[in-house]
């Protein structure tokens, strides 16, 4: 198959893991090819991904192969993939607008963002530079709470003729007139804010389904999670944390078949733990009734690493995505948002977004 050339804005941990899981499954076979949902897409398997532009604003990425950069402080993920061959790719300055959170000045270089002392192109030079890399598609991977941001980089991409997947809690594919101005412009777009392969939101999602097929009724709910990542850190300015907390709350909300009042339902991050790093623990608890109105309580604790559990997602996402430029579909992609996006253009439970999914892959459905 050819390959799948990605753009990417944001070399964090999320892109790490993503560059190193397309080195990782590179050559293995069905049986080693652990941790993939898809080992083969329409012909297409990870190892045909490339990166054929990247950018960010950090000192320490800027002006590196991309290889190196994935590395490069403040990126904290575990390198399950240490050998990353070099991709002949720099990373190049990007924009800053809203994507550096000023709080961040306050704590050491190692854990946050450090700006390149670079000047930041136009419009026009990024779009020029996505349209003379061969890109298809462009990944967004901007920090939460990058509103200004992620609308100039969606913008790039529909400037540039090519695919756009969000990743973060901006609502671009789920905005009616975003998604008009991708659909009239014939070009694909998967978003918003990325599930984890199985997370925080996806097991909550599980186990809300679980109480309503059993008859359970569910009264509350709170979702906590503590992470030690750049993630964490951006997200300690609670005046950037408006869209990732709708994301995360209606994820789950949708599941319902009426949803809790908004004093009975808190879904989002509770604190940076600096030492924890990418790992990231979720404090779930729940409460309802069964039988006879007898009450009952879950409390869970997952732990996971963030990054990696975002990548085993995506590397789908990417994959669906050229598959809709092969065969000329535009605009929102609405089954495989559904299944791999928190705040899809459509919520649908689940094992129906799964199936819609498996449906679209199969060229059964053309959205």
């Amino acid at each position: 198959m050819d390959s799948i050339r990605i753009a990417i804005v944001g070399i964090g941990n999320c892109a790490s893991s993503l560059l190193q899981g397309i080195e990782y499954y590179r050559g293995r076979g069905k049986v080693d090819a652990v941790g993939l949902m898809h080992q083969d897409i329409c012909g297409y398997r990870p190892s045909d991904i490339s990166v054929a532009a990247a950018f960010d604003i950090d000192a320490r990425k800027v002006g590196k192969d991309v290889a190196e950069a994935i590395f490069s402080p403040p990126n904290c993920t575990t390198a399950f993939c240490p050998g990353v061959p070099e991709t002949g790719v720099t990373v190049r300055m990007g924009r800053v607008l809203d994507g550096f959170p000023e709080h961040m000045r306050d704590y050491r270089e190692e854990t946050r963002f450090v700006l390149a002392d670079e000047e930041e192109p136009s419009r026009e030079e990024i779009v020029r530079a996505l349209e003379d890399s061969g890109a298809e598609m462009l990944l967004n991977y901007l920090p939460v709470g990058s509103e200004e941001a992620a609308r100039f980089y969606a913008g790039c991409a529909l400037e540039a003729g090519i695919g756009f997947i969000n990743n973060m809690p901006v609502f671009i594919a789920s905005d009616p007139a975003w998604a008009e101005r991708f659909r009239a412009r014939g070009i694909p777009v998967i978003g918003d804010d990325v599930k984890a392969q199985l997370g925080a939101t996806i097991t909550h999602r599980a186990l809300v389904d679980l109480f309503r097929r059993r008859g359970v009724r569910l009264d509350r709910t709170y979702q906590l999670n503590t992470g030690g990542n750049t993630d964490f850190l951006t997200m300690l300015n609670r005046d950037r944390l408006a869209s990732k907390r709708t994301s995360k709350t209606e994820a789950v909300q949708s599941v319902l078949d009426a949803p809790l009042d908004d004093e009975d339902i808190h879904i989002g991050p509770s604190d940076y733990v600096c030492w924890q790093k990418d790992n990231k623990v979720c404090f779930l608890r729940m409460e309802g009734r069964l039988f006879g109105d007898v009450p009952m309580q879950i409390d869970l604790r997952l732990s996971v690493e963030d990054s990696p559990n975002s990548a085993g997602i995506v590397i789908d996402a990417v994959r669906c995505c050229r598959v809709a430029l092969d065969r000329g579909i535009g605009g929102p992609l609405v089954s495989p948002s559904a299944y791999f996006m928190k705040h899809p253009p459509v919520q649908i439970r689940d094992d129906d977004a799964f199936r819609m999914t498996e449906e679209f892959i199969r060229g059964i459905r053309n959205d």
